[in-house]
Protein backbone atom coordinates (compact mmCIF):
# COMPACT_ATOMS: atom_id res chain seq x y z
CA UNK A 1 0.00 0.00 0.00
CA UNK A 2 1.33 3.87 -1.02
CA UNK A 3 2.16 6.26 1.57
CA UNK A 4 -0.55 8.65 2.37
CA UNK A 5 0.96 11.89 1.37
CA UNK A 6 -1.39 14.23 1.52
CA UNK A 7 -5.23 15.37 2.97
CA UNK A 8 -6.98 14.00 -0.24
CA UNK A 9 -5.24 10.72 0.08
CA UNK A 10 -6.29 10.57 3.54
CA UNK A 11 -9.65 11.33 2.71
CA UNK A 12 -10.10 8.80 -0.13
CA UNK A 13 -8.61 6.16 2.09
CA UNK A 14 -11.15 7.43 4.62
CA UNK A 15 -14.06 6.86 2.04
CA UNK A 16 -12.92 3.79 0.31
CA UNK A 17 -12.75 1.91 4.26
CA UNK A 18 -15.92 3.41 4.79
CA UNK A 19 -17.82 2.39 1.86
CA UNK A 20 -16.51 -1.64 2.64
CA UNK A 21 -17.71 -0.99 5.93
CA UNK A 22 -21.16 -0.48 4.55
CA UNK A 23 -21.00 -2.85 2.17
CA UNK A 24 -20.13 -5.50 4.12
CA UNK A 25 -23.18 -4.73 6.81
CA UNK A 26 -25.46 -4.57 4.05
CA UNK A 27 -24.22 -7.73 2.56
CA UNK A 28 -24.82 -9.42 6.19
CA UNK A 29 -27.89 -8.25 6.89
CA UNK A 30 -29.63 -8.91 3.21
CA UNK A 31 -27.76 -12.66 3.68
CA UNK A 32 -29.16 -13.19 7.18
CA UNK A 33 -33.21 -11.68 5.61
CA UNK A 34 -32.09 -14.09 2.42
CA UNK A 35 -31.35 -17.23 4.51
CA UNK A 36 -34.98 -17.02 7.10
CA UNK A 37 -36.80 -15.97 4.15
CA UNK A 38 -36.03 -19.00 1.78
CA UNK A 39 -35.00 -21.31 4.11
CA UNK A 40 -38.51 -23.32 3.80
CA UNK A 41 -37.49 -23.05 -0.27
CA UNK A 42 -34.30 -24.56 0.55
CA UNK A 43 -35.59 -27.43 2.61
CA UNK A 44 -38.04 -28.31 -0.44
CA UNK A 45 -35.41 -28.18 -2.72
CA UNK A 46 -32.84 -30.48 -0.56
CA UNK A 47 -35.44 -33.21 -0.33
CA UNK A 48 -36.67 -32.56 -3.73
CA UNK A 49 -32.42 -33.42 -4.80
CA UNK A 50 -32.12 -36.51 -2.80
CA UNK A 51 -35.56 -38.06 -3.94
CA UNK A 52 -34.16 -37.73 -7.27
CA UNK A 53 -31.14 -39.45 -7.50
CA UNK A 54 -29.84 -39.71 -3.94
CA UNK A 55 -26.63 -37.84 -4.41
CA UNK A 56 -25.59 -35.08 -2.14
CA UNK A 57 -27.90 -31.66 -1.98
CA UNK A 58 -25.12 -29.35 -2.45
CA UNK A 59 -22.41 -28.62 -5.17
CA UNK A 60 -18.89 -27.44 -4.05
CA UNK A 61 -16.58 -26.09 -6.16
CA UNK A 62 -13.23 -23.88 -5.75
CA UNK A 63 -13.51 -20.49 -7.52
CA UNK A 64 -11.27 -17.36 -7.46
CA UNK A 65 -12.19 -14.39 -4.98
CA UNK A 66 -10.81 -11.34 -4.15
CA UNK A 67 -7.47 -10.80 -5.33
CA UNK A 68 -6.85 -14.13 -6.54
CA UNK A 69 -7.97 -16.07 -2.93
CA UNK A 70 -9.12 -19.01 -3.57
CA UNK A 71 -12.52 -20.28 -1.90
CA UNK A 72 -15.27 -22.60 -1.87
CA UNK A 73 -18.59 -21.73 -3.08
CA UNK A 74 -22.38 -23.72 -2.56
CA UNK A 75 -25.01 -24.48 -4.90
CA UNK A 76 -27.50 -26.76 -5.00
CA UNK A 77 -26.62 -29.72 -7.67
CA UNK A 78 -28.22 -29.26 -10.37
CA UNK A 79 -26.45 -32.41 -12.33
CA UNK A 80 -26.56 -36.13 -11.92
CA UNK A 81 -24.58 -37.26 -9.69
CA UNK A 82 -20.82 -38.39 -10.73
CA UNK A 83 -18.19 -39.30 -8.27
CA UNK A 84 -15.56 -38.38 -10.89
CA UNK A 85 -16.05 -36.41 -13.92
CA UNK A 86 -14.27 -37.92 -16.86
CA UNK A 87 -15.85 -35.43 -19.22
CA UNK A 88 -13.83 -32.09 -17.34
CA UNK A 89 -12.99 -29.71 -19.88
CA UNK A 90 -9.95 -28.44 -20.41
CA UNK A 91 -8.97 -24.61 -20.80
CA UNK A 92 -5.89 -22.48 -22.10
CA UNK A 93 -5.17 -23.76 -25.23
CA UNK A 94 -3.88 -20.70 -27.40
CA UNK A 95 -4.71 -18.49 -24.44
CA UNK A 96 -1.50 -16.12 -24.67
CA UNK A 97 -2.95 -13.18 -24.50
CA UNK A 98 -5.52 -13.70 -21.77
CA UNK A 99 -8.89 -15.51 -22.33
CA UNK A 100 -10.66 -14.80 -25.70
CA UNK A 101 -13.22 -12.20 -25.66
CA UNK A 102 -15.03 -14.78 -27.93
CA UNK A 103 -15.27 -17.15 -24.73
CA UNK A 104 -18.76 -18.45 -23.14
CA UNK A 105 -18.56 -20.67 -20.62
CA UNK A 106 -21.98 -22.03 -20.82
CA UNK A 107 -23.71 -22.68 -23.81
CA UNK A 108 -27.37 -21.27 -23.53
CA UNK A 109 -28.57 -23.13 -26.68
CA UNK A 110 -27.38 -26.66 -26.20
CA UNK A 111 -29.66 -29.00 -23.80
CA UNK A 112 -27.30 -30.86 -20.73
CA UNK A 113 -28.25 -33.95 -20.43
CA UNK A 114 -26.84 -34.39 -17.35
CA UNK A 115 -29.22 -31.76 -15.55
CA UNK A 116 -31.96 -33.31 -13.54
CA UNK A 117 -34.96 -32.46 -13.45
CA UNK A 118 -34.87 -30.61 -10.25
CA UNK A 119 -32.04 -28.93 -11.78
CA UNK A 120 -33.96 -27.37 -14.76
CA UNK A 121 -36.21 -25.58 -12.64
CA UNK A 122 -33.28 -24.94 -10.15
CA UNK A 123 -31.21 -23.19 -13.04
CA UNK A 124 -33.85 -21.41 -14.91
CA UNK A 125 -35.01 -19.68 -11.45
CA UNK A 126 -31.86 -19.24 -10.14
CA UNK A 127 -32.29 -21.12 -7.13
CA UNK A 128 -29.76 -23.02 -7.35
CA UNK A 129 -27.86 -20.20 -6.22
CA UNK A 130 -29.54 -19.61 -3.01
CA UNK A 131 -26.79 -21.50 -1.07
CA UNK A 132 -24.51 -18.74 -1.58
CA UNK A 133 -26.00 -16.22 1.20
CA UNK A 134 -23.56 -18.52 3.25
CA UNK A 135 -20.49 -17.81 1.14
CA UNK A 136 -21.64 -13.98 2.11
CA UNK A 137 -21.77 -14.80 5.67
CA UNK A 138 -18.29 -16.36 5.42
CA UNK A 139 -16.99 -13.21 4.04
CA UNK A 140 -16.09 -14.53 0.71
CA UNK A 141 -18.22 -12.86 -1.32
CA UNK A 142 -20.81 -10.25 -1.61
CA UNK A 143 -24.20 -10.20 -2.70
CA UNK A 144 -23.29 -7.95 -5.34
CA UNK A 145 -20.29 -8.25 -7.86
CA UNK A 146 -18.50 -9.91 -10.24
CA UNK A 147 -19.15 -13.49 -10.78
CA UNK A 148 -16.31 -16.13 -9.25
CA UNK A 149 -15.02 -18.02 -11.92
CA UNK A 150 -12.71 -21.23 -11.90
CA UNK A 151 -9.24 -21.13 -11.19
CA UNK A 152 -8.48 -22.99 -14.51
CA UNK A 153 -10.08 -20.02 -16.19
CA UNK A 154 -8.42 -17.28 -14.29
CA UNK A 155 -5.11 -18.53 -14.51
CA UNK A 156 -4.83 -17.38 -18.13
CA UNK A 157 -6.08 -13.63 -16.92
CA UNK A 158 -4.26 -11.07 -18.60
CA UNK A 159 -3.67 -8.05 -16.42
CA UNK A 160 -6.63 -5.96 -17.52
CA UNK A 161 -8.99 -9.23 -16.99
CA UNK A 162 -7.53 -9.59 -13.74
CA UNK A 163 -9.04 -6.04 -12.73
CA UNK A 164 -12.26 -8.08 -11.72
CA UNK A 165 -10.67 -9.47 -9.41
CA UNK A 166 -9.98 -6.41 -7.25
CA UNK A 167 -13.62 -6.50 -5.39
CA UNK A 168 -15.38 -9.49 -3.62
CA UNK A 169 -17.21 -11.69 -6.51
CA UNK A 170 -20.91 -11.80 -6.14
CA UNK A 171 -24.57 -14.15 -6.20
CA UNK A 172 -25.51 -11.06 -9.27
CA UNK A 173 -23.55 -8.16 -10.85
CA UNK A 174 -23.83 -5.71 -13.82
CA UNK A 175 -23.22 -9.15 -16.26
CA UNK A 176 -25.85 -11.14 -15.06
CA UNK A 177 -28.83 -8.61 -15.17
CA UNK A 178 -27.66 -8.11 -18.85
CA UNK A 179 -27.37 -11.43 -20.11
CA UNK A 180 -26.53 -13.82 -17.76
CA UNK A 181 -25.02 -16.81 -19.28
CA UNK A 182 -25.28 -16.23 -22.75
CA UNK A 183 -22.65 -12.85 -23.15
CA UNK A 184 -19.23 -13.68 -24.45
CA UNK A 185 -16.31 -13.20 -22.15
CA UNK A 186 -15.29 -9.80 -23.90
CA UNK A 187 -18.87 -8.55 -22.76
CA UNK A 188 -18.77 -10.04 -19.69
CA UNK A 189 -15.31 -8.12 -18.71
CA UNK A 190 -16.77 -4.81 -20.01
CA UNK A 191 -19.67 -5.00 -17.72
CA UNK A 192 -17.29 -6.50 -14.58
CA UNK A 193 -14.93 -3.35 -14.96
CA UNK A 194 -17.62 -0.69 -15.21
CA UNK A 195 -18.89 -2.45 -12.03
CA UNK A 196 -15.27 -1.98 -10.45
CA UNK A 197 -14.87 1.51 -11.41
CA UNK A 198 -18.24 2.71 -10.25
CA UNK A 199 -19.55 0.65 -7.27
CA UNK A 200 -21.32 2.33 -5.32
CA UNK A 201 -24.37 1.36 -3.01
CA UNK A 202 -27.01 3.01 -5.35
CA UNK A 203 -25.83 1.01 -8.45
CA UNK A 204 -25.58 -2.37 -6.21
CA UNK A 205 -29.54 -1.18 -5.58
CA UNK A 206 -30.13 -1.00 -9.09
CA UNK A 207 -28.44 -4.15 -10.00
CA UNK A 208 -30.39 -5.85 -6.94
CA UNK A 209 -34.01 -4.65 -8.69
CA UNK A 210 -33.19 -5.70 -12.02
CA UNK A 211 -31.80 -8.86 -10.73
CA UNK A 212 -35.40 -9.44 -9.62
CA UNK A 213 -36.53 -8.58 -13.04
CA UNK A 214 -34.08 -11.01 -14.77
CA UNK A 215 -34.95 -14.12 -12.60
CA UNK A 216 -38.71 -13.60 -12.37
CA UNK A 217 -38.50 -13.79 -16.33
CA UNK A 218 -35.55 -16.38 -16.72
CA UNK A 219 -34.18 -14.40 -19.28
CA UNK A 220 -30.29 -15.54 -20.07
CA UNK A 221 -30.61 -18.75 -18.43
CA UNK A 222 -29.25 -22.31 -18.80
Amino acid sequence: MGKITNDKDYHILIEKRARAVSKRIVDVLVAVIGIIVTAPIMVLIAICIKLEDKGPVLFVQTRTGQNGELFSIYKFRSMRFCPRNKNQKKYGQGWDKGVPDSFIFKDGSVANPNVTKVGVIIRRTSLDELPQFFNVLLGDMSIVGPRPEIPEITAYYSKEQRTRLLVKPGITGWAQVNGRSLITNGEKMRMDHHYVLHQSLYLDICILMLTIKVVLTSKGAV
